[in-house]
């Protein structure tokens, strides 16, 4: 792995031997083992993280719209389809760990809601924007990706109240859009979560009004 590549969603642990399983733990898939594929530090996110951040968003997560970049093993976005999501873009730029990603979602029958794209996610956010209600953010750590990308959302890949899920190295600061208000946050390792609900002028006046 070169510094010019974006990398899928990795271990900042060192690598283990052989592959493993991914656990879902919540909604229609719960306690499903799926393969994860024997890839220098690809990881799931830890099931702790999991399920502090789907708790905070038990109420969003059925019928959102999710987009998971960086996706790897694709923990996010599969958790996220498992508790209802209507439907799931995962972007992931490894064709193999891609894959595997895809290889899953045929295993748990949730091909027509879930769909894989092969390619880097800069790359996927200069195309045509469509709203989402729900992203994950978990790039590769000490790449500078994290800014880049947040400010790439902006506009047209987000609903107006979507909420963004990003997480960075535990020192980093990352850089985000005004319109984004930090909702909650979750230490783990050397890694910091943090959430992330966009409002804007707009409908930050509808609430008023109402």
């Amino acid at each position: 792995m070169t510094p010019r590549r974006s990398p899928s969603r990795r271990s900042r642990r060192s690598p283990t031997a052989g592959g493993g399983t991914l656990r879902l733990i919540g909604g229609d898939y719960r306690r499903r083992r799926l393969p994860v594929l024997d890839s220098p530090g690809l990881r799931p996110t830890p099931d702790r993280v999991r399920e502090t951040l789907f708790n905070w968003l038990a109420t969003l997560t059925p019928g959102a719209r999710v987009l998971d970049l960086f996706a790897g093993t694709g923990a996010l976005g599969l958790e996220a389809l498992s508790r209802g999501s209507s439907e799931a873009c995962f972007v992931e730029r490894d064709p193999q760990v891609a894959r595997q990603l895809a290889d899953n979602l045929a295993t748990l029958g949730a091909e027509p809601r879930g769909r894989v794209v092969t390619g880097d996610a800069l790359a996927f956010l200069e195309g045509e924007p469509h709203p989402y209600s729900l992203v994950f953010l978990d790039p590769p750590f000490h790449h500078g990706l994290a800014a880049a990308c947040c400010a790439a959302l902006e506009p047209g890949w987000l609903g107006e109240e979507a909420f963004i899920y990003v997480e960075t190295e535990a020192a980093l600061e990352p850089e985000v859009p005004a319109q984004w208000q930090l909702h909650r946050e979750v230490r783990a390792g050397d890694s910091r979560g943090r959430l992330y609900r966009r409002r804007t002028e707009a409908n930050a006046a509808r609430r008023v009004a109402g």
